[in-house]
């Protein structure tokens, strides 16, 4: 754990399906109904104050003020629960969120890595503002970003950004990496192509210090129960970022990218 002080460290929540019986390939990401409403219950417990990924950036590069031990709440890739359920059960308790979503994975005939699941559709989209949500570009095929070519890259953030924008009719600025993978060249592409935040994963606590590019956040696991999430909200059980990335992690990231020069573009999951 880093010594930046408890009433500091920003839990930023990342979930993926919230059903009872996803595909076996995201079954590790995904959360029942039941469990997924008491983890919510125990966010509004704790007395911390929710807020968008776009409130958490504009202090983290302007300093714009934060409330008192705020929380974030994302979701990734745009599953068909998003639009219906899960935004009635963020909605229902006053809590607003930010989703990231694969334009490929929930346009019909589009290309898209991710393997089949239940998904919403573009069209919903402006669905989820109207429940409160925030949306952000999950790429178009939800590629690993660190093992593209730069054009292959830019393709795969500006050509989502720009379907959001067209369907919403308003900037998209706010980016989640597939699978959290990045690097230092994919993060001067996302602020290139006009995103003016990313998140990865990390599975960290965030803070007033994190970087704007690589924003930690908690990835919600089908093991994970109330109680961690309980731990996570008083700042406890996971270190904190900023920190510096592994050689585990510059390891795995040049494998990888070994492996796509043979075989291509891969899912990141």
């Amino acid at each position: 754990m880093t010594s930046v002080p408890l009433h500091t460290r920003i839990p930023v929540l990342l979930y993926h399906a919230v059903m009872d019986d996803p595909p076996d390939w995201i079954a590790e990401f995904t959360v029942t109904p039941k469990e997924f409403a008491s983890q919510l219950d125990a966010v509004v417990a704790s007395g911390r104050a929710p807020v968008t990924v776009g409130t958490l950036a504009a202090h983290l590069t302007s300093g714009d003020p934060l409330p008192d031990r705020p929380v974030v709440i994302t979701f990734d890739d745009g599953f068909a629960d998003l639009a219906g359920p899960t935004a009635e059960a963020l909605a229902a308790r006053d809590l607003p969120s930010t989703a990231y979503l694969t334009t490929g994975a929930i346009t019909p005939g589009r290309p898209c890595l991710l393997p089949p699941a239940p998904m919403m559709t573009l069209e919903q989209a402006p669905r989820l503002e109207e429940y409160g949500m925030e949306v952000g570009g999950h790429t178009a095929t939800h590629a690993q970003l660190d093992t593209l070519a730069p054009g292959a890259l830019r393709r795969e953030l500006r050509e989502s950004k720009a379907v959001l924008e067209d369907t919403l009719g308003h900037e998209v600025r706010h980016l989640a990496y597939p699978h959290g993978y990045n690097s230092p060249a994919v993060r001067r592409a996302a602020a290139a192509a006009g995103y003016t935040s990313a998140v990865a994963v990390r599975h960290a606590l965030s803070s007033g210090r994190d970087e704007i590019y690589r924003i930690a956040r908690l990835i919600v696991r089908r093991t994970h129960t109330t109680a961690d999430v309980e731990q996570w909200m008083e700042g406890r059980g996971v270190r904190t970022a900023p920190y510096p990335d592994s050689p585990l992690t510059v390891g795995w990231r040049m494998y990888r990218r070994t492996r796509a020069l043979v075989r291509g573009a891969e899912f990141a999951g």
